[in-house]
């Protein structure tokens, strides 16, 4: 019996695999290991497909550090802040969207945590998303307080977004304006908020696949279920602008190995989607089973009737559960 078959039947009996199986998994040829997890998914998760779009309700002006972003100031082609957006205007689009399949919308602003009017705005903006539908609300804001994410929650948020982003072993390397640590407290005061957590990271930063696979470990000994796939797009003025932008086969092989790990989460391809030639067939056959639809923050992303046809493609189901 294969490597590949070994693991995939502890999996499939219940079983969990240890940091030694994926990193001897890892090792496995792209192709079978994505076939296998593939079965894995359609073994958890069914055919089930999970739609989300998200809004830049505030972009630029970034105190973090973070290399891969554009929104920091610390960049040459830091972005300068445009302060919380009007929802007013977005509101038909979110209609739209849930009507044509996409069953949750995030809001995503840049910036460490929010101010007390900040927060106000964002409230208010989300209750007058559910007045006009019942799409499912994500929120993405970074470490704000249990107080304050309770608030979110009665306000009709459903789930928080919280990126891990990469090892805690790699996570310096990354960001020194924030910790690690920081970014696990913020997730455990939403699941104590009662919120969800969608909480991922991103990949081609000059991490290992060690770091990939500590990750996947650390996410699921934090019970995550929606799990954002983010493919580094290499942006001018930040440290990583010359960074070597990742190939397929390495990003079908992080899908397979998340997959392994987490057989019964929403594995969501998100950004830099566009940058790999047939990623949808090859990612969603790899066991992804979720995705970020429309443009992402910085950079432009696949619209929703192309994710929309594509799903029915592959022989996926759109998740149209309406709360």
């Amino acid at each position: 019996m294969s490597v590949i078959d070994q693991m995939q039947e502890k999996v499939l009996s219940g079983g969990e695999l240890t940091r030694e199986d994926a990193l001897s998994l890892s090792k496995e040829n792209h192709a079978p290991l994505a076939v296998a997890a593939n079965e894995i998914r359609e073994h958890f998760c069914g055919k089930s497909f999970d739609l989300c779009m998200i809004l830049n309700a505030k972009s630029g002006g970034c105190s973090e550090d973070c290399i891969y972003c554009a929104q920091s100031v610390h960049y040459s082609q830091g972005t300068s802040s445009s302060g919380i957006k009007d929802i007013t205007p977005h509101l038909f689009r979110i209609a739209e969207n849930y009507s044509l399949g996409a069953n949750r919308c995030g809001f995503v602003t840049a910036g460490k945590t929010l101010s007390g009017d900040e927060l106000e705005t964002l409230l208010t903006n989300y209750r007058s998303v559910q007045k006009i539908c019942k799409i499912s609300l994500c929120a993405s804001h970074g470490l704000l307080a249990g107080s304050d994410l309770r608030r979110l929650r009665e306000a009709g948020v459903t789930r928080y977004h919280a990126n891990l982003e990469t090892s805690r072993n790699y996570f310096p390397k990354i960001c020194t304006t924030h910790s690690y640590d920081d970014k696990i407290a913020v997730i455990k005061a939403a699941q104590e908020a009662g919120l969800e957590v969608c909480s991922g990271g991103i990949f081609g930063i000059g991490e290992t696949v060690t770091d990939r696979i500590d990750m996947a470990l650390e996410l699921r000994g934090l019970g995550i279920k929606s799990v954002p796939i983010n493919i580094l797009h290499p942006i001018p003025g930040t440290p990583l602008e010359n960074a070597k932008p990742l190939g397929l086969f390495d990003a079908r092989k992080i899908v397979s190995l998340y997959r392994f790990l987490l057989p019964d989460a929403k594995i969501r391809i998100a950004g830099g989607r566009g940058l790999l030639p047939n990623a949808d067939s090859e990612l969603f056959t790899a066991g992804a089973n979720a995705a970020i639809s429309g443009d992402m923050l910085t950079t432009a992303g696949v619209c929703l009737l192309e994710d929309v046809k594509m799903i029915a493609e592959l022989g996926f189901t759109a998740d149209c559960v309406r709360i």
